[in-house]
């Protein structure tokens, strides 16, 4: 019910909003037809104009006071409503390997189980960890990144050996045949530019393109190296993103609210943390998609060379 009512009280801050600017004008336009009306009392005012001109300052700041709440108010609302997204998304993140943890354990106190199936259960475990760390790395860096806190360190960077462990760590985590993601790599295989965040970025996209997609799984991962940039594009042919949702998917704790993404896992930090980390390089990012089920194409612009870190 508390979650029912902040989704609705958004009108609220709207409505008194609206109401007091509207009651703002009345009195500042009454006030301007009286005096024209009264020319007495008109020309009693022009003796004192500093006290006309303060009382028009003094309007126009009480109209941008409440203006300013009311989008202040609505910003808040909005940002509470994702956090409650958020929150939903954390508890089945937390809760499903866990309870994976737990009976994989169960299992594995029993007597009659052979060496055979105590690895697969260890492996089980170790992917259950896994996504537990990846989950908990990706809010501590959001984190960080919401504070500035993000320090870069430029190097020399090997592309090919980059995006192929990346490519390889996913799949094992997925259980998909590396092939299902095609990796090119156009022009000179080694950028500087700061490894870990780089790596951060591809995992992160090719993530998305991994687990909104159907199976069999379709991932291209094309890296281009032009004079002091690079450009890195990641398609899938998954769900795709509606056009109203597709300048959002950014935002901190957003996920489109469509059946199709709640289905999957998630917690609406990913694409955050692959903004924030591409701002902070100096670089560009943005996402193209035809709508549902018409698949996304996810495209990086980065300063690499003489260029890198600055933007």
């Amino acid at each position: 019910m508390g979650a029912r009512r902040i989704y609705r009280s958004i009108s609220t801050p709207i409505v008194l909003g609206s109401v007091a600017v509207a009651l703002t004008i009345f009195l500042l336009v009454g006030w301007i037809i009286v005096v024209l009306r009264y020319m007495e009392l008109a020309r009693g005012f022009a003796a004192n104009t500093w006290l006309l001109v303060a009382g028009l300052v003094s309007f126009a700041v009480v109209l941008l006071v409440v203006v300013l709440f009311a989008v202040f108010l609505v910003r808040e609302i909005l940002e509470v409503r994702r956090q409650i997204t958020f929150i939903d998304s954390v508890t089945h993140e937390l809760k499903t390997p866990l309870a994976s943890l737990k009976l994989c354990l169960e299992t594995m106190a029993r007597p009659e189980i052979s060496d055979d199936q105590r690895g697969a259960l260890q492996r089980m475990m170790r992917g259950d960890v896994d996504r537990l760390t990846t989950f908990i790395d990706d809010v501590l860096e959001t984190s960080r990144l919401a504070h500035g806190r993000r320090a870069y360190a430029l190097g020399e960077v090997h592309l090919p050996d980059l995006l192929h462990d990346a490519v390889d760590e996913l799949a094992r985590h997925y259980q998909l045949d590396p092939a299902s993601v095609a990796i090119t790599v156009e022009g000179d295989e080694r950028v500087v530019t700061d490894a870990a965040a780089l790596a951060t970025v591809v995992k992160n996209l090719v993530d998305n393109g991994i687990k909104y997609s159907n199976r069999p799984v379709r991932v291209v991962v094309n890296a281009r190296v032009e004079p002091q940039r690079l450009v890195l594009e990641v398609r899938d042919t998954g769900i795709g993103i509606a056009p109203k949702h597709i300048k959002r998917v950014f935002e901190r704790f957003y996920r489109a609210p469509t059946e199709a993404v709640y289905a999957r896992a998630g917690s609406g930090l990913g694409l955050f943390v692959v903004w924030s980390l591409v701002r902070g390089l100096g670089g560009q990012l943005e996402a193209f998609s035809e709508g549902s089920d018409r698949g996304t194409l996810m495209r990086v612009e980065l300063p690499v060379g003489a260029a890198a870190g600055k933007g």
